[in-house]
Parts: C-alpha cells; sequence; structure tokens
C-alpha cells in the first residue's frame, strides 16, 4: 500500500473508534463493546508488518535520494527535492497518525474493563438485594389476615412481626449500598441504562413497600389486640349495664367501672391540644371534625342514615329509645360504612364510641335513654352532606304534617343541637345553654308568625344565627382542610398556605395562614380589628379584583372607625331578661358538679370566645341585625352592594374639602385686594431691586407669603383632582365587576 493509502485507512479506523463511544450502561453492553474492541485492536496488529515495511522503503528511498540527485540535471533536481520532501511528510503523517491510534485504542479497552467491573459489581450487588427481598416478601406474603387470626393468638403473631421486623432490618444497608454504587456513574462518559435504572427503582421501590406493608400489618394487629384482646371494649363484651338501665364501660386492666370507653377518654384527651386555637367557632368546629373523623361518621351519607332510620322504625321523634335500640341501629349504620370503607370501619369500636357519644351529649343523667330526635341530630349533624340539607332535614323532624313549625318544636331542635358543643364545654360562646332567644329571634325573623316554614328556617340559618354557627363553621373546617392557596403568609412566612387563608382588607397583599391566625398573632402594622376576608377554597381572579377594591376604600378609613364599627360575622341572640329557661327536658336530671362532662364548661368562660366572630369577618353593612349577612362569604357578597355608595361619600367629601380650599383663596385674595395691593404677578415680576420704605417692603412681604400660600392651595387642588379622576376610574371598574358579579355566595360544602 502506498502512503497515500495508509494515511485513508488510518483516518477510516480512527472513525470507526471513535463509534465504538460511549461507554454502555449495562454489563451486557459493555460486554459486546470489548469484544468488538478486540477484534478491533487484532486487525491493528494485522496492518502493522504492512505499515512498517511501508515506512522502512520510504526511509531507504529517502537515504539514496542524495546520490540520485548528484546525477541530474539542474533542471530536474528542483523536482527531486519537491517529491522527497512530500515523502518524507507524508511518511511523518503516518507515523503520527499509527501511534495515535494504538494509544486511543489501549486507552479505550481501559475505559471498558474499567467500567465492565465497576457495573458487574453493581449487579451483584443488585442481585444480592433481590434475593434479600425475595425471601423477606415469602414470609410476608405467608402471614395469615388479621381477621383469620384467632384472638388469643394476636399478641403472639405481633411479637413474630416485630421480630421479623429487626430481622430484616439489614436490608438497608444493601439497599444503600446498591444506591451508593449507583451514584458513582454520574460521571460524564458513563450513563447508567435504561433498564439498570429502572432496576434499581424497583428494588428501592419494593423495600418501601415491604416495610410500609409491614407497618400497616402491625398496626391492625395492635388495632385488634387492643379492641378485640383481654383489654379491649366493645359492645358485645365491654359494656354492662345495671338493672335500672344506666350503662358504663368495665376496664379489665384495673378493674374498675367508667363511663367512657377508654378509647373515647383518649380522643377526650386529644381535643385538649385545640384548646389553645383562640376562637371558640374554630376551637368548636375543629374538636367535633377530630371527633367526626373518628366516629366515622364522616363517611355517613344522610341517604344511608335515613335509611337505617327507617330500617328501625325511629319515627317518633319525641319518643325515647333505649340502649338496645340505639346499638341496633349503630350496627346497622356501621356494617354499610365497612362494606364501603373496610379499612377504616372497625364495627364494634365505632358503635362502642358512638353509642358513648351520644350518651354523653344527651343522656348526662345516664338514665340509658335519649329522644329520638337526639339521636337523629346527633347523627346526621356530623354525617357527610351538604349544609342545607342537613338543615332541611332536621326542620322535617320538628314540622308538623302541613310542613310548618312552632315554637315549642323549634325549641326542641336547637335544644338537641346546643348540646353538642355544651358536652365540649363552648356552649358559653354561642349563647348559653338557653335556647329560648334563638327561638324568638327565628320568629321575629318570621315577622312573629305563629308557625314557621321552611323556607324562612333556611334563611334564618343561612344568617348563621350566634347558637347554631358552630355548624357552618365545621363545614369550612373540613373543606379547608386540603386546600392550597398560592400565598406566603406574613407572620410566619408558610409557603404556600394549607388550609384557610385569612387576606386583610386593609393592607396590600397582607395574608395569614390558619395557624398564626387561630392563635391571634399579627404582624406588626395589622390589629385585630381591621377587616380581613376567610378563604377555604384557592381563590379566583375575581375575588382577588374585588378584595383589591375593599382595600383601596379601608385605605381612607382611621383606626378609630375600625374601633368604632364592629361587626359580628353570626347573628346575635339577647341572653339577658329571659323568660323560662327551655334547656333541659324533664328526664334529663342535673348532674354533681363532680361529673367530667359539666364541669369541662367553665373552660369556655375566657374573655376572648366571641373575638373570632366579631374580627374574622368585617362587614360594611348599617343596617338591622337581621338583615345583616352572617358568614364570611356572604358579608364579601353584601359589601358589593356598598361600594358605589361608600366610594360616593368619599367623593362627595373631598368635593367640600375643594370648595372649602376654594373659599379660603378667595377670602385671601379678597383681602390683599381690600388692602389696595396691586394683582399679584408673575414670580420673576415679585422681585423688587430695592425697596423704597419699610412699608413698601411689608407689603411686599406680605405679597409673598400670600403667592407662597396660593401655590400651597393650587397644589393641594390639584392632588385632590388627581385624587378624584382615579376614584372615578376604580368606581367604574367596581360597577362593572359589580354587573358581572350577580347574587349571593353561600358556601355549602358536604363534610
Amino acid at each position: 500500500m502506498s502512503l497515500q493509502e495508509l494515511l485513508h485507512w488510518l483516518q477510516f479506523k480512527k472513525e470507526e473508534l471513535d463509534q465504538q463511544k460511549p461507554v454502555g450502561g449495562d454489563v451486557a453492553t459493555v460486554h459486546q463493546q470489548l469484544i468488538t474492541h478486540k477484534a478491533f485492536r487484532r486487525e491493528l496488529s494485522t496492518k502493522e508488518p504492512s505499515i512498517s515495511g511501508a515506512l522502512e522503503s520510504v526511509k531507504s528511498f529517502l537515504k539514496e535520494m542524495p546520490s540520485e540527485e548528484a546525477k541530474q540535471r539542474p533542471g530536474q533536481r528542483g523536482i527531486v527535492q519537491n517529491v522527497e520532501r512530500i515523502l518524507r511528510k507524508e511518511a511523518e503523517d503516518v507515523t503520527t497518525q499509527w501511534r495515535e491510534l494504538g494509544i486511543a485504542a489501549v486507552d479505550w479497552q481501559q475505559q471498558l474493563e474499567l467500567a465492565l467491573e465497576r457495573l458487574m459489581e453493581l449487579q451483584d450487588a443488585q442481585d444480592q438485594l433481590d434475593f434479600k427481598l425475595q425471601q423477606a416478601e415469602m414470609i410476608k406474603d405467608s402471614w395469615d389476615p388479621v381477621g383469620d387470626i384467632l384472638i388469643d393468638n394476636l399478641s403472639k403473631q405481633m411479637d413474630t412481626v416485630k421480630a421479623f421486623q429487626e430481622e430484616i432490618a439489614p436490608i438497608q444497608e444493601y439497599v444503600n449500598q446498591v444506591n451508593t454504587l449507583a451514584s458513582t456513574f454520574r460521571s460524564p462518559g458513563i450513563q447508567l441504562s435504561h433498564d439498570n435504572l429502572n432496576r434499581i427503582d424497583d428494588l428501592n421501590t419494593r423495600w418501601r413497600l415491604l416495610q410500609i406493608s409491614i407497618e400497616g400489618y402491625l398496626t391492625h394487629l395492635t388495632e385488634a389486640h387492643r379492641d378485640l384482646g383481654p383489654h379491649s371494649q366493645n359492645f358485645l363484651q365491654g359494656i354492662d349495664q345495671c338493672l335500672w338501665g344506666k350503662i358504663y364501660f368495665f376496664a379489665t386492666d384495673t378493674q374498675t367501672t367508667c363511663w367512657d370507653h377508654p378509647k373515647m377518654a383518649e380522643l377526650y384527651q386529644s381535643l385538649a391540644d385545640l384548646n389553645n386555637v383562640r376562637f371558640s367557632a374554630y376551637r368548636t368546629a375543629m374538636k367535633l371534625r377530630r371527633l367526626q373523623k373518628a366516629l366515622c361518621l364522616d363517611l355517613l351519607g344522610m341517604s344511608a342514615a335515613c335509611e337505617a332510620f327507617e330500617v328501625h322504625n325511629l319515627k317518633q321523634n319525641e319518643q325515647f329509645i333505649d340502649i338496645m335500640q340505639m346499638i341496633n341501629c349503630l350496627t346497622n349504620i356501621y356494617d354499610r360504612l365497612e362494606q364501603q370503607h373496610s379499612s377504616l370501619v372497625n364495627v364494634p369500636l365505632c358503635v362502642d364510641m358512638c353509642l358513648n357519644w351520644l350518651l354523653n351529649v344527651y343522656d348526662t343523667g345516664r338514665t340509658g335513654k335519649i329522644r329520638t330526635l337526639s339521636f337523629k341530630t346527633g347523627i346526621i349533624s356530623l354525617c357527610k352532606a351538604h349544609l342545607e340539607d342537613k338543615y332541611r332535614f332536621l326542620f322535617r323532624q320538628v314540622a308538623s304534617a302541613t310542613g310548618f313549625c312552632d315554637q315549642r318544636r323549634l325549641g326542641l331542635l336547637l335544644h338537641d343541637s346546643i348540646q353538642i358543643p355544651r358536652q365540649l364545654g363552648e356552649v358559653a360562646s354561642f349563647g348559653g345553654s338557653n335556647i329560648e332567644p334563638s327561638v324568638r329571634s327565628c320568629f321575629q325573623f318570621a315577622n312573629n308568625k305563629p308557625e314557621l316554614e321552611a323556607s324562612v328556617f333556611l334563611d334564618w340559618m343561612r344568617l348563621e344565627p350566634q347558637s347554631m354557627v358552630w355548624l357552618p363553621v365545621l363545614h369550612r373546617v373540613a373543606a379547608a382542610e386540603t386546600a392550597k392557596h398560592q400565598a406566603k403568609c406574613n407572620i410566619c412566612k408558610e409557603c404556600p398556605i394549607i388550609g384557610f387563608r385569612y387576606r386583610s382588607l386593609k393592607h396590600f397583599n397582607y395574608d395569614i395562614c390558619q395557624s398564626c391566625f387561630f392563635s391571634g398573632r399579627v404582624a406588626k402594622g395589622h390589629k385585630m380589628q381591621y377587616p380581613m376576608v376567610e378563604y377555604c377554597t384557592p381563590t379566583t381572579s375575581g375575588e382577588d379584583v374585588r378584595d383589591f377594591a375593599k382595600v383601596l376604600k379601608n385605605k381612607f378609613r382611621t383606626k378609630r372607625y375600625f374601633a368604632k364599627h364592629p361587626r359580628m360575622g353570626y347573628l346575635p341572640v339577647q341572653t339577658i331578661l329571659e323568660g323560662d329557661n327551655m334547656e333541659t327536658p324533664a328526664s334529663s336530671p342535673q348532674l354533681s358538679h363532680d361529673d367530667t362532662h359539666s364541669r369541662i364548661e367553665h373552660y369556655a368562660s375566657r374573655d376572648d370566645e366571641h373575638l373570632l366572630i366579631q374580627h374574622y369577618c368585617q362587614s360594611l353593612n348599617q343596617g338591622s341585625p337581621l338583615s345583616q349577612p352572617q358568614s364570611p362569604a356572604q358579608i364579601l357578597i353584601s359589601m358589593e352592594g356598598e361600594e358605589k355608595g361608600e366610594l360616593e361619600r368619599v367623593l362627595g367629601d373631598l368635593e367640600q374639602e375643594n370648595r372649602k380650599l376654594q373659599a379660603e383663596y378667595d377670602r385671601l385674595k379678597k383681602a390683599h385686594d381690600h388692602k389696595g395691593l396691586s394683582p399679584l404677578p408673575s414670580p420673576p415680576q415679585m422681585l423688587p431691586v430695592s425697596p423704597q420704605s419699610p412699608r413698601d417692603a411689608e407689603l411686599i412681604a406680605e405679597a409673598k407669603l400670600l403667592r407662597q400660600h396660593k401655590g400651597r392651595l393650587e397644589a393641594r387642588m390639584q392632588i385632590l383632582e388627581d385624587h378624584n379622576k382615579q376614584l372615578e376610574s376604580q368606581l367604574k371598574r367596581l360597577r362593572q365587576l359589580l354587573e358581572q358579579v350577580g347574587g349571593a355566595f353561600h358556601l355549602d360544602h358536604p363534610i
């Protein structure tokens, strides 16, 4: 082969070597690359004699060139020298490229061998981890379901699972080793294949799922042991009943009796964690929400509850039902729930706890009986349904056959409803236990008619009367649990805000999270008296524009205005100078002061109990209490109708101030003319060169003061005119917004 052909061949081999890159991402690929490269190097070795021979031939030829050159004529010597130069250049190129190709081939083979070694180490670690996981999964799959294990064997199975957890704990080291080895391949030029990455992810996922499933299995074992084991309390074994019908629980560990199921006692203790919530309406709602979840009533639809009431013939609402009737109905309810939510509902425990709660609320005298209306009220209040559907159902329970309700029947309904916050010790914040003021408020709303129809009752309930405000707040708490707001709390800097979001209507871009709001924390420059709007769902662009307009309006109001005009977010009732107390039916005797459920009430007498409803939604309505909107959402809508009048009043005040300024200016001008002074010249002409007398100097000084005052007045008037134009523009935009947003908004979220 000629030198030129050798150069072309070397260039081709260099490109072929480059095509072998990059290093593969798994053992099989790199192994195949190594085989291919070894064949490549064998081909180079085969070609080496040809290249060496060609270079030796050229070298010999070039050595003979000087003697040949001497024999040539002078004209031919240049040609010979040129050929010699070309040959030397091509020989040098062949030598250089051959050497570089050999070095590159050796380096590439070293890279492949090192990568293969590391990948095989990773593969071995993966195989070991996979084997360990397979063994652990086989053992875990061999366990019997919790429901099939004998009660006596629950404790032994728990010990077995705990020992197994300790046994598989070293698997975490294998997982860490695989992840560490995988992280070393992140350097440039080495990228793990998709199969390798997928296998690593699969191994990590299997390990996490194994841990989670074992922990869940152990949790179910623990709950079953607690509910069904020697220390369990369920409605078939843990409830004892005296001959006269009183029900109590027997604690086998302490050999004592108590009114509360042990799980219910734990729940009541956990509710104490919510006592740091400053505002009673939210404190009560959050306690009820936790209670609702513990009783699994947040899973119960109203239709299922009504069907259970029908099956057990609970139609006579003023009649009393005993313990066994309640147990039968509750068992029916929770059996249906278990079919839909088998992993969440433990029928014996739920029946126990719900029965315990109903007796604590409606049978404080421990007679063993409660009214059918009370039973329905408790279940429906905490079930999963729309708020107004609950109102309609409760009204139907006390309405006559004609669909109307008198004061006595309404009193029974409100009495049973107020017992729910009373049992939590929060009744003082909702007008007290005497419901006569609420009854009178409702019938005053109905123009003092002798009977009430459903539509009027619903309208009154939409105003969120003080005695019932805890129920809509409970719905808002449930709606806000999963809400995520793209805003940052100005106090704790939480972002995004989870739960309730409180936006200031006094300051721009001022938001508070529910934790800071419930604890009463405020940032510098913000007062609790300032109006705020509550959001339990993410805001829309229309709500953002509306709130901006309100903030702009409130900028013209002083601190004294907000302190002088407090607004309530509920319908207050008069609680003094009342008639007969409609609180307690004759069948509910008074408890001694030692009873747990009566002693807890004194904790609700703190001074700030009513601050929530006064401060968390500031209304701008100047109407009567009955026509005043009650919830934050209602207040927001009602404020829309007042924007026009309020801004027009502000414009009127500014115009009046303009007139006063103009009158003052005219008065000063007349005084100036009365003194016989010439009209005020322009500023350059006002500067005399040299005053002729003290009188002239005095007049000039007075003229200068008048001119300065006039300038200030004109500047102030210009500012007011610009301000008026801005307000007119904002008023125009607000009118357009009011035309777009029509009707009232009322939150009705099923919980």
